[in-house]
């Protein structure tokens, strides 16, 4: 339940208690700011209230944004605010500082924007809504309400909602291709009371019978592959739509959202490989390599964002160049389109999923997105060569998170601590080197899977340790986490491919997906404020180079096949301890709802 206090008689005519009932707040109603301080005292603190003017006059649709949004603790637009729990103790205060009795009673004529003003100031954050062609205003005269009237009946506020119930920034194939209908699948979603968690839940039920059709290694089990993939990618932007045009955000189904769709794709890319293993064609090398690639993709644009977003004087001129083709129509979608992001990846896998063979879909697939690491990568190193900013204590830490150094990276670098100069290019050296070193030695030595191997693994603890040796804010140390996942994951799929066994490489991928999911998870956490995993449980994992040297001890010592069971059990073992602790964390979590509203991946 949630209360609205309107400040003063309702304006008789008016729709506005109507409009707030529709929006499920119970109405009352004070005389003044005294009374209106009461009345909140006695609403109960687990509560959200809204102080709203009588005199209000504006769209339905201005008024949810204004009072139910549940991402933001506090969030006003003319003549209405709202405050969550959290901020309720901040309203209490603004209330506590409008002076009464003589000569006061201006402030309570305009006791919402008093209030607004008061809110600014405190720490709580308060949210101004942007209203665009909305109308939100409070009438004085009658002449005023007619006139805001008018305006609002000249805007149709449900098509507003409809447009921006789509992401902003989105694929050129998400834009043309899908949002023009799904948004009206969004709206009737929301009119039958179902909920983005629901739909994201159908999604990610779609994709899996995707890859089980996918999984028969039949034509027909292809097609039926490819069309149930391009319906789930529709659901997948319709939970997002849902959740816009209803505005039912939550912490759950931010991390739903974004865990689901890695799941979907990378169950897929197994669907696909169980298909082809069934026609004779043995194509998981080729589906672990994608996975690979498209979470290393992944990797960059997390660690860069978060090196670069809280920078101060972060300019250089080639943002500068690519804000100017950004302001180019048709470049806007050309560069879109070159990173691959989900919409456009996910289409070109269906039709070709339904039109060829596996193998032909991995490797465009493959090509595709090494193409767009090309691009977005030599990118982004430009930009930071470039740019002259001042990276934050907080970007550092976030980085060192994303590197997931264990208990070995962590003793070697506290004996190399104060070593080397912070923001030098020594922390992405030296993690290239870690990660180049072992690459070399497993992917040229005639025997990767020998004692020489673990030795090798040691000199690459010694170097990644080195790497995050001092706090990395370097212009180029965003690099370091990258390099690490890239050595790692690309070290188990050529020991798994070398021990030339069956199901050395599914198990591989098993592992890997774990681990990923892991580094996923690390990111998400972060995104939402709440911080890293705990170090018990990067510990528990070992860390990037402890899992690393474990691998290659079980590599050395174990027969192919008992390699291949190792590699299973580690594979169970680590996604039971990373999913319960994720679960755990998600389940009763207080992190905002962080939503992906830019440019997908």
């Amino acid at each position: 339940m949630s209360t609205a206090i309107l400040t003063g008689p309702p304006v008789a005519g008016s729709p506005l208690e109507a409009d707030l009932r529709t929006l499920g707040f119970d109405v009352r109603t004070a005389n003044d700011a005294a009374t209106a301080a009461e009345l909140l005292a006695a609403v109960p603190a687990q509560e959200r209230v809204a102080v709203v003017d009588p005199r209000f006059v504006g769209h339905l649709h201005a008024l949810r944004l204004a009072l139910t949004d549940p991402r933001f603790p506090a969030a006003a637009v003319p003549g209405a605010l709202t405050a969550q729990p959290g901020a309720r103790a901040a309203l209490a205060r603004a209330f506590g500082r409008i002076p009464v009795g003589a000569g006061t009673a201006h402030l309570t004529d305009v006791l919402t924007d008093t209030l607004t003003e008061s809110l600014d100031r405190e720490e709580t954050p308060l949210h101004r809504v942007e209203l665009g062609s909305l109308v939100a205003t409070v009438a004085l005269t009658p002449a005023q309400r007619e006139d805001a009237r008018e305006a609002v009946a000249a805007v149709d506020d449900e098509a507003v909602r409809l447009r921006t119930a789509v992401k902003s920034r989105d694929g050129f194939f998400t834009t043309y291709c899908i949002s023009p209908y799904s948004r009206y699948l969004a709206r009737w979603c929301a009119r039958r009371g179902l909920t983005p968690n629901q739909v994201t839940t159908a999604s990610l039920l779609t994709a899996l019978i995707a890859a089980g059709c996918a999984a028969t290694g039949t034509r027909g089990g292809f097609i039926a592959a490819g069309l149930l993939l391009l319906f789930s990618f529709v659901l997948d932007c319709t939970d997002g739509q849902l959740a816009r045009y209803s505005l039912q955000y939550s912490t759950m189904g931010a991390w739903l959202d974004a865990t689901f769709d890695r799941a979907k794709e990378y169950a897929y890319y197994a669907g696909l490989a169980l298909g082809a293993a069934r026609g004779g064609d043995d194509v998981w090398a080729l589906a672990l390599g994608a996975m690979v690639l498209q979470t290393c993709r992944h990797v960059v644009d997390f660690s860069f964002n978060e090196a670069n977003h809280d920078a101060s004087a972060n300019t250089s001129p080639t943002a500068a160049l690519s804000d100017k083709l950004d302001s180019v129509g048709w470049t806007v979608w050309v560069r879109r389109m070159i990173v691959l992001p989900i919409g456009e990846r996910w289409a070109m896998i269906a039709v070709l999923t339904a039109l060829t063979t596996p193998r032909i879909v991995f490797y465009a697939l493959l090509i595709g997105c090494a193409l767009a690491a090309c691009y977005t990568t030599a990118g982004r190193v430009l930009r930071s060569l470039t740019r002259r900013a001042r990276r934050t204590d907080r970007a550092a830490r976030a980085l060192a998170d994303l590197a997931d150094s264990g208990p070995l990276a962590e003793l070697i670098a506290g004996r190399a601590r104060g070593r080397g100069r912070t923001g030098s290019f020594l922390a992405p050296v030296m993690a290239f080197l870690s990660a180049a070193v072992l690459l070399v030695w497993v992917i040229f030595q005639d025997d990767p899977t020998s004692w020489l191997t673990v030795g090798v693994a040691v000199c690459s603890a010694l170097l990644a340790g080195a790497a995050v040796a001092r706090p990395l804010k370097g212009a180029l140390d965003w690099l370091v986490p990258p390099f690490f996942r890239a050595g790692e994951y690309v070290t188990i799929l050529v020991l798994a491919a070398r021990a030339d066994v069956p199901g050395a490489l599914p198990a591989a991928y098993g592992l890997i997906a774990a681990v990923a999911y892991h580094h996923y998870d690390t990111v998400y956490r972060i995104r939402g404020g709440t911080g890293a995993p705990p170090r018990w449980l990067v510990r528990a994992t070992g860390g990037h180079e402890g899992r690393i040297l474990v691998i290659a001890v079980l590599a050395a010592a174990l027969s192919p096949s008992g390699f291949t069971i190792a590699l299973t059990a580690l594979a169970v073992v680590l996604a039971l301890l990373v999913l319960i602790e994720s679960i755990r964390f998600w389940v009763s979590s207080q992190a905002p709802a962080v939503h992906d509203e830019g440019e997908p991946a």
